[in-house]
């Protein structure tokens, strides 16, 4: 495979599976149609610099002791899915609770400023979810050397296709938040805003639980 060949197929592959249904879009989705797209592209782009932290732990050899080592891969598991059910759990708590839900017969609260409603929260909230799931640095060490030509720097060219892989996500992330964003007047009401909440909510709870390393596997 040569080295465009592998850029080409890389890319069709990594856009494939961003464009598929998962944690991340579900993030990004809940958080565009309720919190304002501010929110959700700093959501965004700490999923992105997730893979990217990914990616060069797969290519230093890290991703691979996670690989091989059961008891390192179980600790991350239960953090991870300790966090995505607490966030889970708090989401579906506070469904609905939040300053861009329309209030009866009143007007929609206009977009945030991203410099003044303290965006890092969901940056932070992007990156820790990207970050703790031991399953995609299981996914970047499984999947990049695949696609590094004989000859090639492994971890210069590992970083590249990662890198391929976050601007992806992030132009995916931009799509889904533009268009949600046409149907904010839609989305935007008390009852969407509490089922936008309590599903995503139950689809973090679902994917933390899925994490837990039951007896049997170990």
């Amino acid at each position: 495979m040569t080295t465009g060949e592998a850029l080409i197929i890389f890319s069709m592959a990594a856009g494939l599976l961003t464009i598929t249904p998962g944690l991340d879009t579900a993030l990004v989705v809940r958080t565009s149609a309720v919190e304002g797209r501010a929110r959700a592209m700093a959501a965004g782009v700490g999923i992105c610099l997730g893979c990217f932290m990914w990616g060069l732990a797969a290519s230093a050899g890290l991703g691979a002791l996670l690989s091989k080592s059961r008891a390192a891969y179980s600790i991350l598991r239960v953090i991870g899915a300790c966090y995505l059910v607490f966030l889970g759990i708090k989401m579906f708590r506070a469904a609905g609770a939040y300053p861009f839900a329309e209030t009866s017969g009143g007007p929609l609260a206009s977009e945030p400023d991203p410099l003044s409603d303290q965006s890092y929260r969901w940056f932070i909230r992007g990156f820790c979810t990207n970050i703790l799931n031991p399953k995609v640095g299981i996914f970047y060490v499984t999947f990049l050397p695949q696609f590094v030509p004989a000859g090639a720097n492994v971890l210069s060219f590992s970083m590249l296709l990662t890198a391929i892989h976050a601007c992806e996500g992030f132009v995916w992330f931009y799509i889904l938040t533009a268009a949600t964003n046409l149907f904010s007047k839609w989305l935007h009401r008390p009852r969407v805003v509490k089922a936008l909440d309590r599903a995503t909510g139950s689809v973090l709870v679902g994917f933390g639980v899925g994490l837990i390393p039951l007896c049997q596997d170990q």
